[in-house]
């Protein structure tokens, strides 16, 4: 566990202990540029170029702030941490204990539903971190939320409304996140309700430390006391630059939609630029295709949920792939459901059955690897169904 009092002038790079090599050369770096009291974390999310964010402890402070605040933590309140502490998600929670004077349980154990449970109830468990894999998980082994806790704050990805909805039937009062570790953690948020969410998944309530607006093209353009000041980059040659963010804010790739209700701002995130795909002329945002796919393989008792991949296509522009994992039976009902409820345009072509879909610690799909492992099968030969 890591004392709040981690850095003052020294700087904190949250290292993966599985990407040790990743941070080569980074701290003498940051020395040769005075660049001090930083917190650094890798990112490069779904997809992109690997990168190191730097943030400070007041950021995390700020946010550690507001999100008490949302949330109504106290020192009654009980962390566990379900999260890698080299992610943003998990290691933010530190900030709220220290701040709340709330106690922390760090879970180190690889991830199981029934235990993360069982954990939950014995140590009176009373908020926790998840991303939408472990609530999938939770929801398919049917486990009952243990009463002491009172909210399950989800991030690192969206939840669909019937997965939100089937972990509430369990008792779960789990509630949407939407951030970015160049944030220190959450922006938007749905409204806290000991009861449960009440507004649906996507109407997600804006943190009052930060300001947010829209470009032309309907992008996050983000500002806030707890941005992080820029980016510590390697190139290919292993050298290291920084690269400062803008004082006018961090103009993101996400697209979104703002309002105001009342007196309050809200946020829905509506995908990201490479979440769209130009198929047969039509411009397909494959977030919602995802979300159908998911909820139909969630419906025929999937453990593990299919992916679906976007591929260059010569005539129709993108093609649609669907990625499933071994364990699982013949995906052709999966695929007659979606097609039944898509336009006669919008088909998947081919599936392809891998050992592992490759995921990043929270669950997020790693884009880049699971595109390599396609390309090495190969183009399909006389059959619609392929595996390695």
């Amino acid at each position: 566990m890591i004392d709040m009092d981690w850095f003052s002038s020294t700087n904190h790079i949250a290292v993966n202990p599985a990407q040790a090599e990743a941070a080569a050369g980074l701290e003498d770096f940051l020395t040769s540029q005075a660049l001090k009291g930083l917190c650094l974390f890798q990112t490069s999310g779904s997809e992109g170029t690997p990168k190191w964010v730097g943030l400070t402890k007041n950021a995390f402070m700020i946010s550690a702030e507001a999100v008490n605040a949302h949330f109504e933590v106290t020192a009654q309140d009980h962390w566990l941490i379900a999260l890698p502490l080299h992610h943003v998600g998990g290691f933010s929670i530190l900030a709220r204990a220290h701040l709340s004077g709330s106690r922390v349980t760090e879970s180190a154990a690889k991830w199981n539903p029934q235990e993360f449970a069982s954990l939950c109830e014995t140590e009176g468990i009373t908020l926790v971190s998840l991303v939408p894999t472990q609530v999938h998980d939770l929801v398919q082994a049917r486990v009952v939320c243990p009463d002491p806790l009172r909210a399950a704050i989800i991030g690192g990805g969206g939840m669909t409304q019937a997965l939100a909805a089937a972990a509430m039937e369990l008792g779960w009062r789990v509630f949407q996140s939407y951030g970015m570790t160049e944030a220190a953690s959450q922006i938007a948020t749905q409204p806290y309700n000991p009861f449960g969410s009440v507004f649906d998944v996507k109407s997600l309530e804006v943190l009052p430390h930060w300001q947010v607006a829209t470009d032309e093209g309907g992008h996050l353009v983000l500002s806030g006391s707890a941005l992080s000041p820029g980016y510590a980059r390697q190139d290919k040659e292993g050298e290291w630059t920084w690269e400062a963010i803008p004082a006018e804010g961090l103009r993101t790739r996400d697209r979104v939609r703002l309002w105001m209700h009342g007196t309050r701002q809200y946020l829905e995130f509506q995908g990201r630029d490479a979440g769209y795909v130009k198929i047969l002329g039509e411009l397909v945002h494959l977030a919602p295709l995802q979300e159908q796919i998911e909820n139909l393989a969630r419906e025929s008792g999937w453990g593990a949920l299919p992916v679906l991949l976007a591929l260059p296509d010569p005539r129709a522009e993108t093609q649609l792939l669907l990625i499933t994992e071994a364990a699982h039976p013949d995906p052709a009902p999966l695929l007659t459901a979606f097609h039944a409820a898509s336009p006669p345009w919008l088909k998947i072509t081919r599936t392809v059955q891998v050992k592992s879909i490759p995921r990043t610690p929270l669950g997020k799909v790693r884009q880049e690897e699971l595109r390599q492992q396609v390309a090495q099968l190969g183009p399909p030969k006389t059959q619609s169904h392929s595996r390695f």
